[in-house]
C-alpha cells in the first residue's frame, strides 16, 4: 500500500514557485496502436485496430502540437517507444518544439504482470530508443496498465527516473516510499475519471470502454475538464491529464481543448503551466532546502 511522506506543512504553505498559485501540467500518451492487440499477437491481423490507432501519432499529434503552440503551452508526451520507431519524424517535432518525453513501455506492456527483469529489459531498450532516436534520455515514467508492482518503483529510480505520473491517489505531488536511504519517486498522480477515454472513446473491437455505446456531449466535456481545473487552481493544487492524441485531437474535438486552454490561460502568470519533469523537480529541490533547514 503506497503512502505519501509529504511534510504536514505542506498543506498550507505555498507549494509552487513565487506567485504562481497553482500547478497545470499537461501530459497526452501518444499511445499508437500500441496496447492489448500488439501483446497478444492480434494487430497484424485487426487492421481496423492498427489504422485507429495510428491516427494518432499520424493525424492527431500533429494537430495538437498546432494548438498547444497557438497558446503557448509546454506538455509532457508520454510515448511506448514502438510509436517513436513507426512514427520517428513525428516524435522529433515534440522534442525540437520544446516539449518533454517520458517513458510509457516499449508496446504499452502491464508491467503489474511482468517480473523485475522483464521491466528492466523494457526500461533499457526504451532508453536506448529515446537516446538513439530523439537524442534525449527522459526522467519520467507513466506506466501504461496503470498500476505496477511491488519493484517497479525502485528499479525506475534506480534507473535514473526522478518521477511517476501513474498514481491516482492525490492531488498534489507526493513521494513514493523508497527501501533504500535515497527519497522516492515523486508522484504526480493523475485522475482516471478525466481520461478522454472515459467520455470521448468509441470502438467495437476491442470493446473498451466495455459497453460504451455512445459519447458524451462535447461541451458537457470540455465544461467538466474546466471545472475540475478551476477546483485545482482555487485550492492550490497540481492538476495533470491523462488525454490521448487518437482520442481528444479528432477536429471536431479540439474545441474541447481550446476552450480547456482558454480557461488555463485566464488566469495568466498565477498558473504555472509546466512539463510533468519541471514540477518534479521543483517538489525535489523544495523539500531538500526544507530538510536542510530542519537538520540545521
Amino acid at each position: 500500500m503506497l503512502t505519501e511522506t509529504i511534510p504536514a506543512a505542506d498543506r498550507v504553505a505555498p507549494l509552487w514557485p513565487p506567485g504562481k498559485q497553482s500547478a497545470v501540467a499537461l501530459a497526452f500518451d501518444v499511445d499508437g496502436p500500441t496496447g492489448d492487440a500488439m501483446l497478444d499477437g492480434s494487430l497484424l491481423s485487426n487492421p481496423r485496430y492498427f489504422t485507429q490507432g495510428a491516427y494518432g501519432p499520424w493525424k492527431a499529434l500533429p494537430r495538437l502540437l498546432d494548438l498547444l503552440s497557438v497558446y503557448d503551452l509546454k506538455a509532457t508526451f508520454f510515448i511506448p517507444t514502438w510509436v517513436v520507431l513507426h512514427w520517428g519524424a513525428h516524435c522529433e517535432r515534440i522534442v525540437r518544439e520544446g516539449h518533454e518525453v517520458a517513458y510509457h513501455g516499449h508496446r504499452h506492456e502491464v508491467f503489474i504482470d511482468l517480473s523485475r527483469e522483464q521491466q528492466l529489459a523494457i526500461m533499457e531498450r526504451s532508453r536506448a530508443i529515446f537516446q538513439e532516436r530523439l537524442g534525449v534520455t527522459p526522467i519520467g515514467f507513466r506506466t501504461p496498465s496503470g498500476d505496477w508492482s511491488t519493484e517497479t518503483a525502485d528499479l525506475l529510480g534506480a534507473f535514473g527516473v526522478l518521477y511517476s505520473s501513474s498514481m491516482r491517489g492525490d492531488d498534489r505531488p507526493y513521494f513514493h516510499p523508497s527501501r533504500t536511504s535515497e527519497r522516492g519517486l515523486v508522484e504526480i498522480p493523475g485522475r482516471w475519471d478525466i481520461d478522454d477515454y472515459t467520455a470521448l472513446a468509441y470502438t467495437e473491437e476491442p470493446d473498451f470502454p466495455v459497453g460504451l455505446d455512445r459519447i458524451s456531449d462535447y461541451r458537457t466535456v470540455e465544461q467538466n475538464w474546466r471545472a475540475e481545473f478551476e477546483g485545482y487552481h482555487r485550492e492550490g493544487l497540481c492538476w495533470t491529464t491523462i488525454l490521448h492524441p487518437k482520442v481528444c485531437a479528432k477536429p471536431g474535438r479540439l474545441s474541447i481543448l481550446e476552450g480547456l486552454f482558454k480557461a488555463i490561460k485566464a488566469h495568466g502568470d498565477a498558473v504555472w503551466t509546466t512539463p510533468c519533469g519541471d514540477v518534479a523537480r521543483w517538489w525535489i529541490d523544495r523539500h531538500s532546502k526544507d530538510l536542510g533547514r530542519t537538520l540545521a
